[in-house]
Parts: structure tokens; C-alpha cells; sequence
């Protein structure tokens, strides 16, 4: 779709990716060396990018496969300052609605293009400013908080730039609501302008952007959504030694690990074929393990307490 090169939120399926205009590439070993783990992998994502909400299966299978040699540093790339643009066959917040519909369908994720018609955003500056300030307060809850904005946005229709909704989805995650309000108005503005600049730097122009840089400064970049070996065998270009760890199939650890999972997802990580994932997942329902989140595409599913 040659519309993806003029307008960020209409990405192109096939690709996987949410287009930005072009810019001039750094390299990510000249912006960032590798933290403590062998290998640091700088994520450029935005709470609102459908692509990126369209790899989660494969990031958290790499995240229980390598998670002892990688660590993800999280950054926010700014996918929609506002609508002060009218390109790509999007002018307004509807045109994106069956677009959403389009995606959710090609990557099996569930999305409910909606809310661009109930309650539209117009911008994705607030919530990555409010991620930012997650991060000052704990790492993995930042992490846990993305989720729970995402799950909000595209499954529940729900309009993530609105304070009260980002407090409650703060609060969701274990965050300090206030101490989030305050960093949220303070230190998290600059650090989300940092992040954009460094976006800027490494010529990243749409979402997901992903660079595996090891200690030594070698890096590989992936660019868009793209199926798990492609990320797993960037990770072992950096770090050939890496050692895979084996994930226990059985739903109990894998909702141990995460709370939530689409059918889609539980079947990237329990290795259970799609169609066979979605009745072992309705089957636990029914026996009060899980419970099920609908959407006109697709389902989410929740431990129950």
C-alpha cells in the first residue's frame, strides 16, 4: 500500500509496519552499547501502533526462550502527534476504524477499529509520555502498563490520551497513580523528547523498529512485523552462543507468566495448533480457570483470581 509512506497509522499489512517519513540512519552500536545482558534490543514502538500490537506473540515467546541474554529497552518513536495532516487516504481519526478491522484479521490479533468512531484519539503523545513516566517508577511494571494500554485501546474501545484512563490503567499495573501524574507533567516530557530524538538519529521511520546490539557494538535491525525466526536469528547473529530455554507448555505456567493471552499467543508459546489453542482455551472457561474478553475479531483470555 503506497499510502503507508505518507500516513503513520495507515500501516502496511504485509510489511508489518507503521510508516514515517524516511530519515537519515546512525547506527544503534554509535547510540546505545549493550547493557548488562549479551545483547540489548532497542524497541521503537508507540501504545497505538497495530503492528507492533501484532508481534506481541513473538516478543514474549522471546522474552521465556532468551530472556537470560536479552534486555529490551523500551522506546517510544511518537506515531501520532495529531491530525494536522490530511495524506494516505486518512484525514480523521473514522478513516482509521476499518483499517484497525484489516489488521486485526491478517495478524490474528484482536483489534475493534471502533473506537476511532466512539471515542477517537487524537494524538499518541499522552500515553507514551505516561509510559515514560512508568518507567521512572519500575521497569517491568512500564512493561505490564504498555500491555494493559494496549489491551484498552484495541480491544475495549477505550481512549488511552484521556488522564483517567491512563490513571486506571496505572493503577492496573501496581503503578503509584499520583507519582505517575506528577512525572507524567515533569521529567517524562523530556524523556519521551529524548527517545524521539534518538529515534530520529537511527533513521527509524516506522514501528516496530528493533535493533540487537551486543557488547561489542555489532548490530542487526529488524523492521517490522515479521514471523519469530527472523528475531530469534537476529538475536544469535549478535550472540551465537546463546542458549534456547525450553517453555513449559502448560497453561498454568504460561498464564503465570502472563496474565493475558489471545488464542493466537497461546499458541505461538504453548506450541498447540491455532485452531486447537482457541478450544483449549474456551474449554478452561467453561471450567472456571479462565475468563473471556469477546471482540467482534477475536478474544482475549484472563486468569481468573
Amino acid at each position: 500500500m503506497e499510502a503507508t509512506h505518507n500516513n503513520p497509522l495507515l500501516c502496511d499489512i504485509e510489511s508489518g509496519v507503521c510508516e514515517m517519513p524516511e530519515a537519515s540512519p546512525a547506527t544503534a552500536g554509535q547510540a546505545e552499547a549493550a547493557g548488562q545482558k549479551p545483547v540489548k534490543i532497542i524497541y521503537f514502538t508507540d501504545p497505538i501502533c497495530s503492528s507492533c500490537w501484532g508481534i506481541e506473540p513473538q516478543l514474549r515467546k522471546l522474552k521465556l526462550e532468551y530472556g537470560q541474554n536479552v534486555e529490551i529497552d523500551y522506546r517510544m518513536g511518537g506515531l501520532l502527534p495529531d491530525w494536522s495532516y490530511n495524506s494516505g487516504g486518512i484525514s480523521k481519526p473514522s478513516d482509521v476504524a476499518h483499517h484497525w478491522d484489516e489488521v486485526s484479521r491478517y495478524y490474528d490479533m484482536p483489534i475493534d477499529g471502533d473506537v476511532w468512531l466512539e471515542d477517537p484519539l487524537d494524538s499518541s503523545y499522552p500515553p507514551s509520555i505516561a509510559f515514560k513516566a512508568a518507567q521512572l517508577q519500575d521497569s517491568g511494571k512500564s512493561i505490564h502498563f504498555l500491555r494493559v494500554l494496549r489491551e484498552m485501546v484495541f480491544l475495549e474501545k477505550i481512549n488511552i490520551t484521556k488522564w483517567e484512563n491512563l490513571a486506571a490503567a496505572a493503577k492496573k499495573a501496581g503503578l503509584d497513580v499520583e507519582k505517575l501524574e506528577k512525572d507524567f507533567n515533569g521529567e517524562a516530557q523530556e524523556l519521551f523528547r529524548q527517545d524521539l530524538q534518538l529515534g530520529a538519529q537511527l533513521g527509524v521511520r516506522g514501528f516496530p523498529t528493533m535493533f540487537f546490539v551486543n557488547a561489542q557494538g555489532g548490530q542487526e535491525r529488524v523492521y517490522g512485523t515479521k514471523p519469530y525466526a527472523v528475531y530469534e536469528s537476529a538475536l544469535l547473529k549478535q550472540l551465537p552462543g546463546a542458549v534456547k530455554k525450553a517453555i513449559n507448555p502448560d497453561w498454568r505456567e504460561l498464564f503465570a507468566q502472563y496474565a493475558t493471552l489471545t488464542a493466537r499467543e497461546f499458541s505461538e508459546l504453548s506450541g498447540i495448533p491455532r485452531e486447537q489453542a482457541e478450544e483449549v482455551l474456551r474449554a478452561l472457561v467453561k471450567s472456571g480457570n479462565l475468563s473471556e474478553l469477546a471482540t467482534k475479531n477475536g478474544a482475549l483470555w484472563l486468569l481468573n483470581p
